[in-house]
């Protein structure tokens, strides 16, 4: 996939599908599957490093992961997620991150919010960059929002949304990410942009949908958003595994001599 084919699947009424990757391990195995598009999200200072939201990412970790998931899915389209303030400290300071990002091997960057930064995803767009946007519950802004609430319910709320995702389009966005907006609200977005929207939380109708990997693989079990599938039970998979070994560790069982050297 690249970057044309986003609009020509929502022309064509053919769905997106949108993982979380932040390792290569998981890049190779993803790179062998049918997903279409990876996303190395701002998430994994929460999933990988333990933090409790997405503000203490930095661009230098975002490279990090980044080229690590180049290397891991070389054939797959990779975007890369631009951190916490890196597009609100000016032009220079975001070109800067832009630049660690993409010499990374991300093919494109995502940005959380418009308002008051038009302009400079503009610039990022006619310097060559392709930006996605992102719409909705913003984890950057978490704080701002008084915690992880969907967004968008009232008729006023609502509007501002459907005006923003407007601006994110006319900035030159080629697809948009909505999080945690009314379904009917991922559903008129939708309708009223000509590029793609990629859903979490967002309802059915938007022209694709991302998950965070972890989160589908059931890693945390405890962890179940209203909009989240569990495609596996991986927390109770990977305990069994484990265990098993350590069984096998303890009884002498493991190495045999088929898995010794003579």
């Amino acid at each position: 996939m690249n970057i044309l084919d986003f609009a020509r699947r929502k022309q064509n009424g053919e769905k997106i599908s949108m993982v979380t990757c932040y390792d290569h391990w998981s890049a190779k195995i993803l790179n062998e599957s049918a997903i279409d598009t990876l996303l190395v999200g701002d998430s994994l200072s929460m999933v990988v490093h333990g933090f409790d939201s997405t503000v203490h990412a930095t661009v230098a970790m975002m490279a990090s992961h980044t080229a690590a998931v180049r290397r891991g899915a070389p054939d797959k389209f990779v975007i890369g997620d631009m951190p916490f303030l890196s597009v609100r400290r000016g032009l220079e300071p975001a070109l800067d991150a832009v630049s660690e990002l993409m010499q990374a091997g991300a093919n494109c960057v995502k940005i959380e919010g418009i308002d008051g930064q038009e302009e400079i995803v503009s610039h990022i767009v006619e310097s060559g960059i392709p930006v996605m946007g992102h719409l909705g519950l913003t984890p950057q802004s978490v704080e701002a929002f008084g915690g992880h609430k969907v967004q968008g319910r009232n008729e006023g709320s609502a509007a501002e949304i459907i005006r923003q995702a407007k601006a994110v389009e006319a900035a030159g966005c080629f697809a948009l990410v909505l999080e945690c907006v009314p379904a009917e609200l991922g559903r008129v977005i939708t309708a009223q942009l000509n590029i793609p929207t990629i859903g979490i939380g967002a309802g059915s109708d938007t022209d694709g949908q991302v998950l965070v990997l972890h989160d589908m693989l059931g890693m945390d079990t405890s962890f179940k958003p209203k909009f989240l599938r569990h495609y596996l039970n991986g927390q109770n998979d990977i305990h069994s595994a484990v265990n098993a070994y350590h069984s096998d560790v303890s009884t002498g069982a493991f190495p045999s001599k088929e898995e010794s050297y003579a």
